[in-house]
Formats: C-alpha cells, sequence, structure tokens
C-alpha cells in the first residue's frame, strides 16, 4: 500500500496596517503564499481586488464588533504611526498601543493561534524616548495575552517606497547613505521588504512561544 497523502489546512490570515510601508509588501506575500485560502485586510481605504482577499472596512473602536465575521489562524500587526502624523502623545498612543493591542485581545479570543507585531528598536517601556517607550510596553501587554506564539518584529530605520513624505526620516536616510559604513549593523537602515519577507517566514515556522527578532537579524 501506498503512504496516504497529509492534508494540510490552509490557513486564514489576518492583517491591519496593509496600506503602510511593510503592511502593504506583506499583503502582496500573504496573497502569494500557499499557506493561506484567504487574507482578511482591516482597512479604512478600498485595496486592489484579489480571489484571495477579504477586504473588512472597520473602525477601530469598534474592531471587536468587525471580527466576530470571521476566524483567523495567523494575525499581522503592522499598525504604527509618528508623533509628527499623530499629531499629540494621546493620538500616538491610541494607534500604536491601544488598536494593536484591542486587535490581539479581540483575535486571540476567537482563536487566533499566533500574533506577529511591528514594534521598533531600542523598545523597552524604561526608555526615555516615548516613541520607544510606547513601542515597550505595548510589546508587554500583547505578551500577557495569551497568544500560542508571538513574533516581535524591532526593525531599525526602515528603507521602502513610502507614499508620504517624512522629512527627519529623509534626513536620516542621507546619513546612513553617507556613513553607512561607521554603523554598527545593529543601527543600520533595512529594507521595509526584507522585514515583510521575514514575518512570513516565520509565521510558516509553526513555532510556540515567543520571539524576539532584532533588526540585525532579520
Amino acid at each position: 500500500m501506498g503512504e496516504i497523502p497529509v492534508i494540510y489546512r490552509m490557513k486564514t490570515a489576518l492583517i491591519a496596517g496593509s496600506t503602510g510601508l511593510i503592511g502593504s509588501q506583506l499583503l502582496q506575500l500573504l496573497l502569494s503564499s500557499d499557506r493561506y485560502s484567504e487574507v482578511v485586510a482591516l482597512t479604512r481605504q478600498d485595496l486592489p481586488r484579489h480571489p484571495k482577499l477579504r477586504q473588512l472596512k472597520i473602525d477601530f473602536a469598534n474592531l471587536g464588533e468587525s471580527l466576530d465575521q470571521f476566524k483567523a489562524d495567523d494575525v499581522f500587526c503592522c499598525l504604527g504611526t509618528t508623533m509628527a502624523k499623530a499629531g499629540s502623545k494621546e493620538n500616538f498612543y491610541q494607534v500604536d498601543f491601544y488598536y494593536p493591542l484591542l486587535l490581539a485581545k479581540s483575535s486571540v479570543q476567537r482563536g487566533a493561534r499566533q500574533f506577529l507585531l511591528i514594534s521598533a528598536l531600542g523598545a523597552s517601556r524604561n526608555s526615555s524616548v516615548y516613541y520607544n517607550q510606547v513601542k515597550g510596553e505595548i510589546e508587554e501587554a500583547i505578551m500577557a495575552t495569551g497568544f500560542e506564539t508571538l513574533h516581535i518584529f524591532r526593525p531599525s530605520l526602515l528603507l521602502g517606497p513610502r507614499t508620504e513624505h517624512r522629512t527627519a526620516e529623509d534626513a536620516a536616510k542621507m546619513v546612513y547613505k553617507i556613513f553607512g559604513f561607521l554603523i554598527p549593523k545593529k543601527y543600520k537602515a533595512i529594507q521595509s521588504s526584507k522585514v515583510a519577507k521575514a514575518m512570513l517566514h516565520f509565521a510558516s515556522q509553526d513555532q510556540t512561544g515567543v520571539h524576539i527578532h532584532e533588526s540585525q537579524d532579520l
């Protein structure tokens, strides 16, 4: 008798932040992956149609109600903003802490197995930099939500095709371009596409536990 073939269940991916620098590239990878039969994008704007893509326009303040419509296996959180764009610490905290935590709590309650979070280099609740402090706080908060698997990615300065102009980042990129050979590997800028590929790669490993991926290791 021949061997009985192993049948693998196709999974559903959920992505939040699919129009951002990393999220837009990750979305294309998810749609092309054989791992997922459906990709659900939480979005506020229309995305190009795709047979595997399900767009769910939501108000993040009522995220729990929106998630009642489906069940996801893997949740990819690419939400994030800047202090300049947010306009205040309160608005920044809402996007970078409150929304990701609400997404994590709502999805784990509905059976999601693993959560993959974009954080930042230097994330620590004890940081003197507010941005990094909030990133550290959201890491710890999501660790406590009970996911079987949690992957945290801490990229350095991101390089890639942004649709918006960021003066401070443009200046930093120029510094990297001129003095990059002097910058330790840990702090070197990283292509956003590399981070997106790393997220899909580690999601496909089906590991358990908490895994933190520093920029230099991606």
